[in-house]
């Protein structure tokens, strides 16, 4: 019964993010605005999800004491005291609970470096994708030009590329990430698109992607497709020219509920194993409930690019490509069009996007509406300049939910703004949610799991699971 909404927490605050360039203004209503609106955490959900140490700005410190924790265990010997060092990071990283904690990692690591080297030259490579204004928009607002004493640098794929002689051949990296004696590979596993990597390699995948000239990196999304798109991100970390190099990997962990501790090791595959085990038990719980959803409104409400924006630690690609289990490999339809085809979610009945930033064909898909502001900042989209002759529009997020729901058939609302460890969402959905993830805690941990691991040439006992 929908009385129950006052066992649910109020509405989750979602994160600050910085403004860009290539998004909308800041929108006038968010969820909190909505009436009747609640939050409902993911750890109520499923206790077994890893409590996070980090969720807000209040927990800064324990990311740079998580980070001192882990860099203890890593040799830095071969670092000389006049060597010169790029840190390297990637743009999805800022988009996690506001991206400080990823960037308070990623300061420590250049303080850790000067203090056991004497080393001072730690230099940050800021790299984004197809934005040119990316890269400057987050070095200013994290204010890493004062922090790293002028030693950052912006890249993207269409810099200027070096060549790296792989098992593949001739492959292409961006020559700012490589100009220096040592890099230092600093990521993070959120798992978002696992439609496309399948947790195959995830820890080699930047190399084939942030870290890889245009021409290198669209191999993985044009080329070869999916699958065999990872053996060009493991192909360059494994040449010659990037071992040489790497002197070691930091990654931030997570699950739904937050960031939960920093790994760090000398050896990148070591580091991809624990990541493989974390994603594929800290998020396929919440995987399976979202398959399990029967209908529902969605509304698209961070500054990001759309499948990236967070609920509860889920991006919303996972609920839109929901339609298999991508973490099954050995289930796969014969053709590529089979496999995408029966991929799409078809449970979400209406779409509201309050702000995101352009490239998106959801009109296409289901019906969309577009609240207010919104609405010129697609019809600029260079990627689908037809989007606003399908979508819809309404001045305000309350009228724009309200028409959603009616076109829809269905008063169950989920918002992607942002957050972690709770999902801000209708009560209806709430309820649905609680009766649906009966079961979901053993199915995971006890068959899929295992079978996950196994697939990927991961000994489940070696990680504790039976």
């Amino acid at each position: 019964m929908l009385d129950q909404q006052t066992e649910f927490d109020p509405v989750l605050a979602p994160p600050p993010v910085m403004r860009s360039a290539y998004g909308p203004k800041a929108p006038e209503q968010r969820a909190g605005d909505i009436a009747g609106m609640v939050s409902l955490r993911v750890r109520e959900l499923f206790p077994t999800i890893a409590e996070a140490i980090y969720r807000d700005e209040t927990h800064i410190s324990k990311i740079r004491e998580a980070t001192r924790a882990a860099l203890a265990n890593v040799d830095m010997s071969m670092i000389g005291p006049t060597d010169s060092i790029n840190i390297l990071c990637s743009e999805h990283g800022f988009g996690i609970i506001g991206g400080h904690a990823y960037a308070e990692m990623l300061r420590t690591i250049r303080d850790v470096i000067e203090e056991r080297t004497g080393n001072p030259n730690a230099r940050l490579i800021v790299i984004a994708y197809v934005g040119f204004k990316e890269s400057d928009e987050i070095i200013e607002y994290y204010d890493f030009e004062t922090y790293f004493k002028g030693k950052v640098r912006g890249a993207t794929p269409f810099d200027r590329g070096v060549p790296i002689e792989t098992e593949l051949g001739t492959l292409y990296g961006v020559a700012k990430v490589y100009n220096a004696r040592w890099i230092i590979h600093c990521h993070y596993d959120d798992p978002r698109e696992i439609y496309l990597h399948r947790m195959i390699d995830r820890s080699t995948k930047p190399f084939g992607m942030s870290y890889a000239r245009f021409e290198t990196r669209s191999i993985f999304h044009m080329t070869f497709g999916p699958r065999s798109g990872n053996l060009v991100g493991r192909a360059i970390a494994e040449s010659k020219f990037v071992r040489d190099k790497l002197a070691f990997t930091c990654y931030m962990l997570s699950s739904p509920d937050g960031v939960t501790a920093i790994d760090a090791d000398n050896e990148l595959h070591a580091v991809g194993e624990r990541v493989t085990v974390n994603v594929l038990r800290q998020y396929g719980k919440m995987l399976e409930l979202f398959s399990r959803l029967k209908d529902c409104v969605v509304v698209l409400d961070g500054p990001k690019w759309p499948y990236y924006i967070h609920a509860g630690g889920m991006i919303f690609g996972h609920l839109l490509y929901n339609g298999r289990d991508w973490w099954d490999v050995q289930s796969d339809p014969k053709t590529k069009a089979e496999l995408m085809g029966k991929a799409i979610n078809p449970k979400f009945k209406a779409m509201v996007i309050n702000q995101a930033l352009i490239g998106l064909y959801f009109p296409m898909v289901c019906p969309t509406i577009v609240v207010g502001e919104m609405a010129e900042v697609m019809k600029r989209d260079f990627a689908n300049p037809t989007f606003m002759d399908q979508a819809m529009t309404a001045p305000t997020l309350s009228e724009a939910l309200e028409r959603a729901k009616q076109i829809g058939g269905t008063d169950k609302v989920i918002f992607f703004d942002g957050t972690y460890g709770s999902i801000n969402l209708s009560p209806s959905l709430a309820v649905e949610l609680k009766t649906l993830a009966a079961g979901v805690d053993q199915l995971i941990e006890a068959e899929r799991l295992p079978k996950w691991l196994k697939q990927r040439g991961i000994d489940p006992l070696k990680h504790g699971i039976v």
